[in-house]
């Protein structure tokens, strides 16, 4: 996968972060996707699904 976005962006590196600050890691996309509605994210991605604000 690293080597895949390195051809696609010419960056060596993927980041997994947390993105739900003082919550438990996200475990489910029910919870992704609660946890992007309250929070200022501007995309998430769940697998091929890409949720975007409008």
């Amino acid at each position: 996968m690293i080597e895949h976005f390195r051809q696609i962006t010419d960056v060596p590196v993927v980041l997994n972060t947390s993105f739900n600050d003082q919550e438990p890691i996200v475990e489910t996309s029910a919870h992704a996707l609660a946890t992007f509605q309250a929070c200022d994210l501007d995309a998430l991605c769940i697998g091929d699904y890409l949720v975007e604000r409008a």
